[in-house]
Formats: C-alpha cells, structure tokens, sequence
C-alpha cells in the first residue's frame, strides 16, 4: 500500500529534541515570568570569540570573502588544520584527508552515512552526546550502547566492551574528554580498543572536541596515535570550544584520503560548503597566539574546582573531579527519584537549569549535568540554591 503524501519516512520517526534546548525553553519561560534562573544546561563557552579571531573574520568580510568555497574547505585552511593536529599528535597529515564543516555535527553525520549500511552496528557510549544514537539509527545501523562507569572515572570497561564487539561491528564511537562526563578515556583502554579494531577490523569515531580543555597537565591521547589505527579512524574536533566560536559553526574531520573524498561530495550535495569568511577566522584561531586558550584553561579549572568541592559539599550528593571539558556529572542516586523529577524540581523550585542524566541515556539515570562555563558568583549561587532545596527532598 503507498504511503500517504504526509507521511514522513521511517528514518526521520526516532528523532527527539536534545535535551539541553528542551530544558532551555522552560527555563526561558520561567524567566519571561519574572524568576531569575541560573543556567548551567547549554554547553558553551562564556567567553567571547578571542578579539584577533573575530577580527580576522570580519576583515575577510570586508576584504569580499564571501562567495563559494570548495566544499570540503578552503586549500589554506586544510593544510593548517592538517600541520596543527598533526604537530599536535605527533603524526603527519595530509590537507587531502581534511574535511571543513560548517560546525563539527557535519563530522559525525557524513562518515557515518559513508560506513554505516543497514543491519551494521556501531557502539557509541552511554551516557554520551545524545547525536550520536540518533545518527546511527538515521543510517538504519544498531545502536549499541557501551556504559561510562562511574567507577571507571567515566571510562568503559574494556570487558564489558569487548562483549559487545561482533563480526557485524562497524563503527565505534569514542568521546574523550566526554560530553556529559568530563571524563578521559585512559591510554591503556585505547590500545585495547585499538587491538579489537583490529581483530573485528572497524572504524573509530574520535569525537575530540574538547581536547584542548584539559587540566591535569597531560594531552589527552588520541586512539590514532597508536599505529595502525591511522588508516581506521576518523578525527572529529571542531572550533566552538576552545576558542569560544560556538556560533561560527566551524568544524573539521581527518580521516582516510578515500573516505575524506566521499564525504566532502556529501557536503557538495547537502550543504554545498563553509562560509569563506568562517573558514578564514579558523586559519587565524589555529596560526594565531594560543596564550588566550591557556588562560580560558586556567578559568575552567577553577570553576571546576569550586563546583566539584561545593557539590561534594551537598549532603546526598557525590561528584567526581573531572579531567577534561567544562561538565560535571554528580551521583544523586542516594534521593531515590528519577534525574528527571530532580532536574525539574531544581529549576521549578531553586531557579537552576541543569540536564538530566538520562539527557544522555539510559545509563545517565541516577546523575545530572552541570556546565561550569559561566561565572564563579553564578556557580556558588547556583550551589547554594541547590544545597537550601535539594535537602527538602529527604
């Protein structure tokens, strides 16, 4: 029987909003009727895009770059995103296997709709960016979720994962530093990754977005680094985080030459390309002085430190200290209700919006996400509004 004209097809009928937007909305609507709210749900910087980057775009604008560009980026910008990362990682790379987007969500999107056939699977972690299940299930492939354990810092059990992998594996998806977790995927985890990779010969996912943003000292390792794992994974990382840049929308991918190929058609079909004016603000944001990146560092940490201590500091509430990006992700399994009822209740009754856990999956429940990328006053009233109201729940 044909379908009726106004029926959408299949792969669209699973799509859901992302929580954060959904949560901003009703905090948006509490505000339009007079309460104040403290938003700690929308993850982005709240620093200004840095002045020398933003200069550097609005000349370009002035200078005429506005017209098309290549669709897989501009030659310049290929070849500085190819030299950085790879000055970066230790590893060469070519502008050949660069991809530019217009934001990074491009960079999950099209390499998945260049692997992924129907009757694939491809694991993506629980609780994670909540795109890549609905990526997945948009291509026709299985999810599969693998659960980041709190007592794994966040990280996966290799056991666990191991269980998971089979012949119809094709893709895996690694966060490191997480999104909604703030927690690093460990170097021996990624070897072992790197050996299943290997022995089921799939691809990995890098989401590296926020790599930049992490404060133990150490670079956070890249599965790509280990060798042989070049030639099967895909870097995805981007520019909103580091350099505040979040409505610019600029992202990149690194992968095979002959996978960067087929995706950068996919962006010749769908969105044709990047704004030239966007792409030159990026040569500048990656060439120019990184000092600024540092500080903004120095500032999240903290605000790490004082959220951390000042949520550990709730009775019913434990947090881990996370090593990378700007998320906490607390246990408050000790009240006996749901992330949601939870999250709800504190915006409703104490004016701070904050996600669920299960904002980010099933294995989220029992947590909720804060981000710190607003101003230390705003954190400890945030803290202090949440200790006064949290408590009545006992």
């Amino acid at each position: 029987m044909n379908k009726k004209f106004d029926q959408l097809a299949d792969r669209t009928l699973h799509l859901e909003p992302e929580g954060a937007y959904a949560v901003l909305a009703k905090a948006n609507e509490l505000a339009a009727s007079g309460k104040k709210i403290i938003h700690l749900e929308i993850g982005q910087p709240d620093f200004q895009t840095f002045a020398n980057i933003a200069k550097a775009g609005t000349d370009a604008i002035i200078n005429g770059e506005t017209r098309y560009t290549p669709s897989a980026g501009i030659p310049s910008l290929r070849k500085e995103i190819a030299e950085y990362t790879g000055k970066r990682l230790g590893l060469n790379f070519t502008p050949g296997q660069v991809v530019v987007g217009p934001g990074a969500k491009p960079l999950l999107f099209f390499p998945m709709m260049a692997l992924l056939e129907p009757g694939d699977e491809a694991i993506y972690p629980d609780p994670g960016f909540p795109s890549y299940k609905a990526i997945i299930e948009t291509m026709g492939a299985k999810p599969v979720p693998i659960p980041l354990r709190e007592s794994k810092n966040f990280s996966f059990d290799i056991d666990e994962l191991e269980s998971k992998v089979n012949e119809k594996t094709r893709l895996l998806i690694i966060n490191s530093p997480s999104n909604p977790t703030g927690g690093v995927t460990p170097e021996n985890d990624l070897k072992k990754v790197a050996e299943l990779a290997e022995k089921f010969d799939f691809w990995v996912l890098s989401d590296e977005i926020y790599t930049r943003l992490v404060y133990s000292g150490e670079p956070v390792a890249s599965i790509c680094q280990i060798p042989g794992m070049e030639k099967r994974t895909i870097i995805m990382d981007g520019f909103s985080k580091t350099y505040a840049m979040t409505g610019w929308r600029l992202g990149y991918g690194i992968m095979p030459e002959a996978l960067a190929d087929k995706v950068g058609l996919l962006m010749t079909h769908s969105v044709g390309c990047t704004a030239s004016f966007t792409q030159i603000a990026g040569i500048e944001a990656l060439a120019g002085p990184q000092g600024q990146v540092e500080e903004v560092k120095r500032t999240f940490k903290k605000r790490r430190d004082i959220i951390v201590d000042g949520l550990n500091n709730i009775p019913g509430i434990t947090c881990l200290r996370p090593d990378g990006a700007f998320y906490v992700f607390p246990n408050i399994k000790s009240f006996g209700k749901s992330s949601e009822k939870i999250a709800d209740y504190l915006l409703s009754e104490a004016g701070v919006a904050l996600l669920p856990g299960t904002s980010f999956g099933e294995n989220g429940e029992g947590y909720l996400r804060l981000c710190y990328a607003t101003s230390v006053s705003e954190i400890e009233e945030a803290l202090s509004k949440i200790k006064d109201t949290i408590i009545k729940l006992n």
